[in-house]
């Protein structure tokens, strides 16, 4: 960043801030709305990869979820090679950036001699499109001055900031919310994992994120996708349960109108899951599949954003990158038992089932659960959740384009409390101290005291 003195001399200004990601500087509101766009995006995607899947194991006769779980989520590694392009991975090997700079303002001192301040002069050429030597007048009300010109070579004297000068200087042009944003998020970025403290949180979380995986490739190779987005989305509950008892913020405190936006959501899941076990005529065996799915996957998310609140503090390419590399090393015995025990007889894909494995793990897996993740950042562990149930009508509408599968009344009468219970709980992420129920019902207990005094 250069900051101009004069015509002939810059000041350039190191980019001491470019660590702090861009929606560090993001009002709430700005950061909610993004996170619910990446959310809905992740729904078209997961849709699409149930389809996929559903496809792989029926139509081109590859019914092996563990397999395509293990190689999917090996996809992750190609995220590590972040350590060959990226300068900042490389240094968070041995610790934190020298970047990471808390800004400490009874520590900085402003010094008399502005010497120790900028670095020596470096002359430049100057930009293509600007005429060295052209004559500026300066223009001043004595007739001396007026005949005057001042002419400039071709070259501009470049001065540089000291690192933390150049972070005040950057600091002091914000607007006054801007530069408190900005100030908590160099100290979240003073506070990044390390690369080795982000290895052990992915091996913490790793067994979770592939146990809620593997059940849900599992749950997709015994029902319809539709049913298995509909039981995955009651998710929401045991999310909702266990942040109120492991909170990561004020986002996470337990009201009571989240709660009955809970309910009514479960309630939709009840309606949907009736319609289709009248399409097949018995409980599916997915359907247990994917609850233990949305158990993992509630249990994954609550407990990794208790771990790290904000998405400044963690790398998550690096930690997904991580999560890819220790299942690869840890899980792949699991294949002989399986084997072994005749639940999963290993069979090599062909050419074409490689090709449709290999893109549903490097879409449906490698990119979608990254932009969940961050959308979870930038909302709430709750809403990332609810964004699951958006998933039902796509995967409807799939179904019946596609499949030629029809579906009861009911089924689409279940999705209404659904859509009514994102919505709602996003409300009342951005206006966190609102609970409209709860204040009802005091109203309520007053109006019936004052009537009875």
């Amino acid at each position: 960043m250069a900051v101009a003195l004069s015509d002939d001399e810059t000041i350039v200004v190191p980019s001491s801030l470019s660590f702090i990601s861009c929606t560090s500087l993001l009002s709430k509101s700005q950061r909610l709305l993004l996170g619910l766009l990446l959310l809905l995006f992740v729904d078209v995607i997961w849709v699409l990869s149930s389809e996929l899947t559903k496809y792989i194991f029926q139509n081109a006769e590859y019914d092996k979820p563990f397999f395509t779980t293990y190689f999917k989520t090996s996809f992750f590694m190609i995220y590590l090679t972040g350590f060959i392009f990226a300068k900042s991975w490389r240094e968070q090997c041995v610790g934190h950036s020298s970047e990471y700079q808390q800004l400490k303002q009874d520590v900085i001192e402003d010094p008399e001699d502005p010497s120790s301040v900028l670095s020596g002069p470096v002359f430049v050429p100057m930009k293509s499109g600007e005429e060295p030597g052209q004559p500026i007048v300066i223009n001043e009300n004595t007739e001396e001055s007026s005949s005057r010109s001042v002419r400039f070579n071709g070259v501009v004297e470049v001065r540089e900031l000291s690192p933390n000068q150049a972070v005040d200087a950057l600091m002091a042009r914000l607007s006054y919310s801007a530069s408190i944003r900005a100030e908590v998020a160099t100290r979240r970025c003073a506070e990044k994992l390390s690369s080795l403290e982000t290895m052990k949180v992915a091996a913490t979380f790793s067994l979770l994120w592939f146990l809620g995986n593997y059940s849900y490739q599992a749950a997709l190779s015994h029902t319809e996708a539709g049913l298995v987005n509909v039981l995955s989305s009651s998710s929401s509950l045991f999310t909702l349960l266990l942040a109120a008892c492991l909170p990561s913020g004020t986002s996470d405190r337990f009201t009571l109108t989240k709660f009955i936006a809970v309910v009514f959501s479960i309630a939709g899941v009840v309606l949907v899951s009736l319609s289709d076990l009248k399409v097949e005529q018995s409980i599916p065996m997915g359907a247990g599949w994917a609850l233990a799915g949305s158990m993992c996957y509630a249990a994954y998310l609550v407990l990794l954003k208790r771990r790290v609140d904000h998405e400044d503090k963690m790398s998550i390419p690096m930690f997904f990158g991580f999560v890819g590399l220790i299942n690869t090393v840890v899980m792949w015995p699991t294949f002989f038992i399986l084997h072994a025990t005749k639940l999963e007889v290993f069979v090599w894909p062909t050419q074409q089932q490689w090709l449709y494995i290999a893109l549903n793990g490097l879409i449906g897996t490698v990119l979608s659960e990254f932009l969940w993740l961050w959308g979870c950042f930038l909302t709430s562990s709750l809403i990332a959740t609810l964004a699951m149930s958006l998933t039902i009508p796509l995967s409807m509408l799939a179904d019946v384009a596609v499949k030629h599968i029809s579906y009861p009344f009911l089924f689409y009468i279940g999705s209404i409390p659904m859509f009514l219970s994102f919505f709602a709980v996003t409300l009342l992420s951005h206006w966190e101290e609102w609970d409209p129920v709860a204040q009802l019902l005091n109203r309520i207990v007053d109006s019936c005291r004052s009537r009875n005094r």
